[in-house]
């Protein structure tokens, strides 16, 4: 019988599916909290898990001292703690060492774990993710996906969207998330299916020249082995089944059953029952680099990832981001972070901050110049203010706030009543 998630039928597996699982809680929790403005809940990430296989091992990771209500949750699901202590200077790194440490002696010891999951969007577990593939390791990645780097997200085996584990319905614990969790699903947009043949082509001919027929499983993992992010939640339905129904419905594949299996089938070749080649994130990329260009002075200081979606919205007012198959905006950021376009802080108390990155022409190195108002920025900044206020009025009315009501930007108060945070300051305290 084929797998709904992913994986070849029971038939086809060599070996059972055992999972451990490394939780980098610090960056999950923080990555959640500022782009869907909700808590973690742990209870989905171990469920849509446990989806793909038994769970044997769960070890999670954070300083663990103000969050005694996240510690009693991670008691109930099992969950072993390891206490990750600040170093003086706020860096985690060498806790990050310790999770990639723990995560390769456990890939030594313990033959009979052949599946890692990494809960955590750190681009700085790739060198992890890369070393367990070469033990013959199978990798999950676990994170949001505005958040999650996309190297990291194509680099694995598969990426399990945090987004996708909201849209699989409430989860057993879950109480006072349902209207987050509906007002993400009000917010994101659902990818055309012309984004997808790409990927489905070339899967149903891999399978033709090994001479196997596509049934849904197997089709499935062929397509996560060419895209580990692919997932048909983005194409607004929650099971592979029904993804591929609206295939067939559309005329770009056949759908038949053989020996009580579904089957797909190619209409021909699928580039010529498509219409013209649908638009990738790489074609967003220089529309935000023009945007970061002519707003360099102001984003050089870091502004809300809204308020940087206001202006670039007021420069290009037809952007769709499903037509450049991103579900939202601040998917287009992270792939710009990747390349050096942007720095991006995340903060859960006030959601992701976007800066001018090392790949952007002009943009000023860290501790120069920063005695800057950003409010003076704002006015003096290419774009007309009137068009940024009026977009960021638009995004403000959406139904998703990821940290609650905005206060005012600089462009609309008075000179005199500058916010105390809008002024970058590189004096210690008390400096004259």
């Amino acid at each position: 019988m084929a797998s709904i998630c992913g994986y070849p039928p029971e038939s086809e597996a060599e070996t059972p599916t055992k999972i451990a699982v490394f939780i980098d809680y610090d960056n999950i929790e923080v990555g959640v909290k500022s782009t869907l403005g909700q808590d973690l809940d742990i209870a989905r990430v171990i469920e849509g898990i446990q989806e793909r296989g038994e769970i044997v091992a769960k070890i999670a990771y954070a300083n663990w001292g103000p969050r005694a209500s996240a510690t009693r949750l991670l008691t109930e699901h099992g969950v072993q703690m390891v206490q990750r202590d600040p170093s003086p200077r706020g860096e985690k790194t060498g806790a990050d060492i310790n999770l990639a440490l723990d995560a390769l002696e456990m890939a030594f010891t313990r033959d009979h774990i052949n599946t890692f999951a990494i809960v955590s969007g750190d681009s700085d577990f790739m060198s992890l993710v890369e070393k367990l593939k070469q033990y013959d390791k199978r990798v999950l990645v676990v994170g949001a996906k505005a958040f999650t780097s996309t190297i990291l997200q194509r680099n694995c085996h598969e990426f399990i969207s945090y987004e996708s584990l909201l849209a699989g319905g409430p989860s057993r614990r879950e109480e006072g998330t349902e209207r987050s969790r509906q007002q993400h699903a009000e917010r994101a947009e659902v990818l055309q299916l012309e984004h997808a043949l790409p990927l489905l082509d070339r899967a149903l001919k891999a399978l033709e020249r090994r001479e196997v027929r596509a049934q849904l499983g197997l089709l499935k993992s062929t397509m996560l082995q060419f895209d580990p992010a692919f997932t048909e939640r983005d194409y607004g339905v929650s099971m592979f089944t029904n993804f591929v129904q609206k295939l067939a419905r559309a005329g770009y594949v056949r759908l038949h059953r053989h020996d009580g299996n579904f089957v797909v089938e190619r209409v021909g070749e699928l580039a010529e029952t498509q219409p013209p080649a649908a638009l990738t994130g790489e074609d967003a990329i220089p529309l935000l680099r023009s945007v970061l260009e002519a707003n360099l002075r102001f984003i050089s200081f870091g502004i809300p990832a809204r308020e940087l979606s206001a202006l670039f919205h007021a420069a290009h007012p037809g952007f769709r981001p499903k037509d450049y198959g991103f579900t939202e905006f601040e998917e287009l950021l992270n792939l710009a972070q990747d390349k050096a376009l942007v720095r991006i802080e995340a903060d859960a108390a006030r959601g992701l901050r976007v800066f001018a990155g090392p790949a952007l022409p002009g943009a000023p190195q860290a501790g120069i110049d920063a005695h800057v108002d950003v409010q003076e920025a704002l006015l003096t900044a290419p774009m007309a203010v009137a068009d940024i206020s009026e977009h960021a009025l638009a995004a403000e009315q959406e139904p998703a706030a990821r940290t609650g009501p905005r206060q005012p930007t600089g462009a609309g108060r008075p000179r005199g009543s500058s916010r105390r945070s809008s002024r970058v300051r590189s004096r210690p305290r008390g400096a004259p």
